[in-house]
């Protein structure tokens, strides 16, 4: 009975934190990936969408959590910035 209480809390965890994992690992977020507020700063810098944000519908990358406060200071006016620049370059 152990074994098995066991097996299932394992298997628990693992579907759990892989899920997780999968999020960060293969998320597609608008710009290609690129670092939201580095656009909305005129530079475009690739992330692996491991900090990221949901903006109504659309997922946002950052290349650090500093990046991503910034940003959501005034999310609306940020992303209309960085899909300016994206756009244009």
């Amino acid at each position: 009975m152990k074994k098995v209480v066991l097996a299932a809390a394992v298997a628990g965890t693992v579907i759990a934190l892989s899920g997780s994992a999968a999020l960060a690992a293969g998320a597609l977020g608008e710009f290609g990936n690129n670092c939201a507020w580095g656009l909305t700063q005129g530079t475009k810098k690739y992330t692996d969408c491991s900090v990221h944000e949901k903006v109504g519908d659309k997922l946002y990358c950052f290349s650090k959590q500093e990046a991503k406060e910034e940003f959501m200071k005034d999310p609306e006016g940020n992303v209309a910035k960085a899909e300016s620049f994206y756009n244009d370059n």
